[in-house]
């Protein structure tokens, strides 16, 4: 590579070496290298959540991990318990289906659990709709807030989520403060999260945030995540980091239905990489201080970060490499890994070439870990995007940046303030002359 400057050499050749920006060896050497590639532990990753969202993400670990059928039964038995839990006998017929015999009679159908609880929830129901038909009857708004609000809860037990949101919708019309609109907009957000219908999502967190008044620190910070989920789901990633980046660190386990501070880091992490320009990166990452308490959680996305920031590129790189495996079983990460692990890259492609004027690609090849024609690939697709001006001579593997002509810029601006000058000029003396001969008093005075 050649720097435009050549006081810069010795940072020039620490890059063109490893990709690695200002860092000598022994520093480097004292920097922790955390592995993350190992099997997820299914165990401690369910730890971190409670309720339907403990089911579902453990469901849904079992449906994609392919070839290790260890980790797929080990993921049915922990649903299994935790079906047995609670009162969803349809999802529980799901899971023993899935299991079909392979972890013994202690993990089999239930019959007779399934039949007291459908029983015992006809008999809740009953209960329920002569309550709510009493409240009715007698006009007691909060009352009747409260049926609706017992019925969101009881579809909700038992995974019948369409007729939940509707229960918990229906107290809107019974909330008289300003507490009350919150829990019913923190409610619908929960099943329409549960149901995958984001922009319900966006509605309500919407809604709850007009009655600001109320919110405390941690419901602010759970609509905040609620949103940025919805962002994630949307592709919108840097709208999706903003969010996540607001989340307090009083947010802690309490929002466990939905998401884990873990969460919250890769999150928002991953997406603030992928948008983030590097000013934004570090004042609104690096250097948040309440942000700084997610990253501690999960140490490898706060590496990669700090890694890209100092441009350690083959490091980076790695930890990203080692996480991908687990960020694929991530119930609401997984469409969107290739997504941002291509941004990222991108960005880092973009950054590494963007101070020179010329970058030897076998040394660019290596600190990126690739090969040399897959690097032209790469290359090629971001300089016919336009990301990056330069061009490829593939016979001496050199990338030569295009840099602008100063001189014919600066000659083109000087003419187009010349023309603009002109047309401000003629226009002032045309409104002078009109002024003058008193035109428009003239036409005035005929109409």
């Amino acid at each position: 590579m050649e720097p435009e400057e050549s006081p810069s050499r010795p940072l020039i050749d620490d890059i063109h070496s490893n990709g690695d920006v200002g860092v000598d060896e022994p520093s480097r050497s004292k920097r922790p290298i955390i592995s993350s590639g190992e099997q997820l532990d299914v165990e401690a990753y369910a730890s971190l959540y409670q309720g339907c969202t403990k089911i579902m993400r453990l469901l849904f670990i079992a449906d994609h991990c392919e070839g290790n059928p260890g980790m797929r039964l080990e993921a049915l038995r922990m649903a299994y318990d935790e079906i047995k839990k609670g009162e969803n006998t349809q999802i529980f017929r799901e899971v023993v289906q899935k299991i079909d015999g392979k972890m013994g009679p202690d993990y089999g159908m239930d019959s007779a659990w399934c039949e007291m609880v459908d029983r015992r929830a006809e008999q809740k129901k009953e209960k329920l709709d002569n309550e709510l038909n009493a409240y009715r009857t007698n006009l007691i708004k909060e009352s009747i807030r409260m049926g609706y609000n017992d019925f969101g809860d009881f579809y909700y037990a038992h995974g019948a989520l369409g007729d939940a949101f509707k229960s918990y919708v229906r107290t809107r019309d019974y909330c008289t403060t300003s507490k009350h609109i919150i829990h019913m907009c923190m409610s619908a957000i929960l099943v329409s999260i549960e149901m995958g219908q984001f922009p319900h999502v966006t509605s309500y967190v919407s809604k709850a945030e007009q009655s600001s008044e109320a919110l405390d620190p941690i419901t602010a910070s759970k609509l905040r995540c609620a949103a940025g989920l919805a962002h994630l789901e949307a592709k919108k990633y840097k709208l999706a980091a903003r969010k996540f980046l607001e989340a307090g660190p009083e947010l802690g386990s309490h929002y466990n239905e939905v998401i884990a501070p873990q969460d919250v880091a890769t999150y928002g992490g991953l997406s603030a990489l992928a948008s983030f320009d590097r000013t934004e990166l570090k004042h609104k990452v690096i250097d948040n201080d309440n942000f700084r308490n997610f990253l501690e959680l999960v140490p490898e996305v706060r590496e990669l970060i700090n890694d890209f920031y100092s441009s350690h590129y083959a490091s980076c790189l790695d930890y990203l490499g080692n996480l991908k495996a687990n960020l694929l079983l991530d119930i609401h990460l997984h469409d969107h890994v290739e997504s941002l692990y291509d941004q990222i890259r991108n960005k880092a492609l973009i950054q590494y070439t963007h101070p020179f004027v010329s970058v030897d690609l076998r040394m660019m090849a290596n600190a990126f870990k690739t090969s040399i024609a897959g690097l032209e690939k790469e290359l090629e697709a971001l300089i016919t995007d336009n990301q990056i001006q330069a061009r490829i001579d593939s016979h001496n593997k050199i990338l030569y940046a295009r840099h602008a002509d100063q001189r014919n810029a600066t000659f083109q601006r000087v003419l187009q303030t010349g023309s603009e000058f002109d047309r401000d000029v003629r226009s002032m003396l045309l409104r002078a002359n009109l002024i003058k001969h008193e035109y428009n008093l003239r036409a005035s005075r005929k109409l």
